[in-house]
């Protein structure tokens, strides 16, 4: 079946962008939000849950009704410690608490519980974890991003163009295994020496599933690319690749990733 180059292109930008959108509002980075009503007032708050060290995290409540009080109970994730409670400060509309600044890898759970007359409202069912990550600069950031960006959307291309049997396939694989390259192989591990401490922390030195996932990815994609350079027919291995590297996308970023395990005191990929 002939289908036009550009209603590929279409169909390539919505799957890219619906991945896009579903890693947004996935994964253990994205913020706890929600809403409680008190005396009245409805308040919606969102608990982070990553932070860049260097200074304490501030948990933020807008509560406008200056009955309403606050305390937060934390401790350190993987760790011994005792809870730590403290009272959350009033700065105008807002009740605020601060989280003492971790090392890069650092994890602390809190819950933020809310105050008025006898009421105790938990906003949190579950504890809130929270990592800690060091800043990374703009250069190296941007280009990974943008360059796993055109890895996504010339893998989807890609594979589209070998299941409708269209003449550029080899070429978009080539495409594709570059930026995945670049923004895997090359400026992925660069991100995570700067936000984690080490550039690679996935197998065989650790288990941190976003190098892994990476990897395995590209790895696919080179043998599809291979494939396709002996036999410009070579539709499996593209499709397959193509599968792989969306399958990798929906995983939620940073998911079993670096953090400090307390208890025996050393980082754990």
């Amino acid at each position: 079946m002939k289908v036009n180059s550009l209603i590929l292109w279409i169909l390539t930008i919505v799957l890219t962008l619906g991945t896009s959108v579903y890693q947004r509002r996935t994964g253990p980075t994205k913020p706890v939000r929600g809403k409680v009503e008190i005396a009245g007032e409805q308040i919606k708050y969102k608990l982070m849950r990553t932070h860049e060290t260097g200074a304490d995290a501030a948990i933020r409540i807008k509560a406008s009704n200056r009955g309403i009080n606050g305390i937060v109970k934390y401790r350190r994730y993987k760790s011994y410690d005792s809870w730590t409670e403290t009272q959350m400060i009033r700065e105008g509309g807002e009740l605020v608490a601060y989280l003492p600044n971790q090392p890069s890898a650092g994890k602390i759970m809190y819950d933020v519980v809310l105050q008025y007359t006898d009421q105790n409202i938990k906003l949190n069912d579950e504890n809130v974890i929270i990592r800690f990550k060091g800043v990374v600069p703009d250069g190296i950031l941007v280009p990974h991003i943008l360059f796993m960006l055109f890895a996504i959307i010339f893998s989807i291309r890609t594979g589209l163009e070998a299941l409708f049997r269209r003449p550029k396939t080899y070429i978009l694989a080539w495409f594709t295994v570059v930026f995945l390259a670049l923004g895997g192989a090359v400026f992925g591990p660069i991100v995570q020496k700067y936000a984690f401490g080490a550039y690679w922390t996935g197998w065989p030195l650790g288990t941190d599933l976003t190098d892994n996932k990476t990897a395995l990815a590209l790895i696919i994609w080179i043998i599809a690319l291979i494939r396709l350079h002996k036999n410009r027919q070579e539709r499996t291995w593209v499709i397959i690749a193509t599968v792989v590297l969306l399958l990798v996308y929906l995983i939620p970023h940073s998911m079993l990733g670096s953090e400090i395990d307390h208890t025996t005191g050393v980082s754990v990929e």
